[in-house]
């Protein structure tokens, strides 16, 4: 390629990111490693570790974060519900884990550094929601007797049994007992063998590293996993029974995406197959900084999973948002510059908004009666600041402009309302903020659109 294609190719790719084509990480306000989705009435539920900002040479990771969405584009950060100080005999190490629901409950099953062991053991805590508050539920390990407690994944059958899969460098799993927090047997090591698990690793006898997935379609069972060394790729086996014996299919998803470690996450939502990872591809991202990404896939018709790449267009929307019910600003499917917060009186909201800084939310479904105001709760101690709404593309059309007064304290709250254009049917919405100085200029709690008849 010459000079002046290149130079052409990197401004269509510099502008694609900036008018906001990128859709992976889906998370930009933190570091968001090690996913583990659910689903759980019509929405995903997103479990991620989360890498602190500035980590370098090793991991710092202290608590869990939680993300939903009803329609794969927009998610919302119900903060961080759980951390390794939830667990009095934990010292820190708050690395990848699982939750799953049952019984009304949810379990969240997480591996942590134990003060009594100095080594990884896994707990488990419990919540009546989804987003927690989460517990101890036993004030121990419910894990805890070898090397290598990490990376659990839980698995409830179509017959009712629930598995705990976990394990780096081997594969060990337990048959849970119906309450999610014991078992009578003991934990049993998986037989890795080449036929299972592949031989593509540099030190060990199979590819198999960490991270298991375990997830069923139809009548085969498929266990996921980073393999091959470091840094890793996902690879995968499949079996008829929950616990093999095994057969080692291949590479699902090759070394990419700037992090050395990779962790995988399955499930179907809405009609569609989805493949979640994380990368290290945020500004800022790398082996120690990671990201949740998310691909659409399709199962071959022999059952067999394909090669999946990462993308940063990542998946298409399954539904709209409606703007007509109070939308928390944390609920985001793409954004820059901005972090987020929370505290007990107000929960999660977005900070650190600087100007230019902006929000976009896609598939905003405006209906056929046009809007006719916009309100958005915010706190801050700057003046002549102002939020401006534009429409599908970050130079496009505004809608409106929401000028703000200072409410005397970051955390005295106040909700500003102003008159909005004619706009009707499905679009994406920007919202970017703007001030006259390079501080701070306000924290967002919500925003809604309001019509004649609301």
């Amino acid at each position: 390629m010459n000079k002046t294609k290149l130079l052409v190719a990197l401004i269509v790719v510099i502008a694609g990111v900036k008018t906001g084509n990128a859709q992976n990480p889906i998370v930009q306000t933190n570091f968001t490693p090690d996913p583990a989705p659910i689903v759980y009435n019509d929405r995903v539920y997103i479990y991620t570790g989360h890498d602190e900002d500035g980590a370098t040479g090793r991991f710092v990771m202290n608590d869990w974060r939680v993300y939903s969405s009803a329609d794969m584009v927009n998610w919302t950060d119900h903060g961080s519900p759980l951390s390794y100080k939830t667990f009095s005999w934990a010292k820190g190490d708050a690395w990848a884990g699982h939750c799953i629901h049952r019984n009304g409950k949810f379990y969240w099953y997480v591996p942590v550094a134990d003060k009594n062991s100095n080594v990884h053991a896994i707990g488990v805590a419990v919540s009546d929601t989804p987003t927690g508050p989460f517990e101890d539920a036993l004030g121990k390990p419910l894990i805890g007797k070898t090397i290598g407690e990490i990376d659990p994944a839980a698995f409830i059958d179509e017959d009712g049994q629930a598995y705990l899969y976990w394990g780096n460098p081997d594969l060990w799993y337990v048959k849970l007992n119906e309450d999610m927090i014991s078992y009578k047997e003991e934990p049993i090591k998986v037989n890795l063998t080449k036929e299972g698990f592949g031989a593509n690793h540099p030190s060990r006898f199979t590819s198999y590293e960490e991270g298991p997935w375990l997830y069923k379609r139809n009548t085969l069972y498929y266990m996921v996993y980073p393999a091959g060394g470091v840094p890793e790729n996902i690879s995968y086996s499949t079996s008829y029974t929950p616990i093999g014996p095994w057969t080692y299919r291949g590479v699902i998803m090759p070394v990419q995406g700037n992090s050395f470690t990779i962790h995988p996450g399955i499930i179907d939502f809405k009609g569609n197959y989805y493949f979640f990872y994380h990368n290290g591809d945020l500004p800022g991202g790398g082996g120690f900084m990671r990201s949740t990404c998310v691909e659409q896939f399709n199962f071959n018709p022999d059952g067999t999973i394909p090669q999946i790449n990462m993308t940063k267009e990542g998946v298409r929307p399954v539904d709209n948002l409606n703007p007509y019910y109070q939308i928390e600003a944390e609920t985001i499917a793409w954004s820059e510059g901005i972090k987020v917060s929370e505290n007990k009186n107000i929960g999660v909201y977005v900070t650190s908004i600087h100007n230019g800084d902006y929000i976009k939310i896609r598939n905003i479904d405006f209906g056929s009666e046009s809007p006719t105001a916009f309100t958005a709760s915010i706190a801050g101690k700057t003046k002549k600041t102002s939020i401006e709404l534009r429409l599908d593309h970050i130079d496009g059309p505004i809608l409106g402009t929401l000028n703000l007064s200072a409410t005397g304290g970051w955390d005295r709250w106040k909700t500003e309302s102003t008159k909005v254009g004619r706009v009707i049917g499905v679009h994406d919405l920007y919202l970017i903020f703007r001030g006259e100085t390079d501080d701070e200029l306000f924290n967002f709690d919500y925003w809604r659109f309001l019509r004649n008849t609301d």
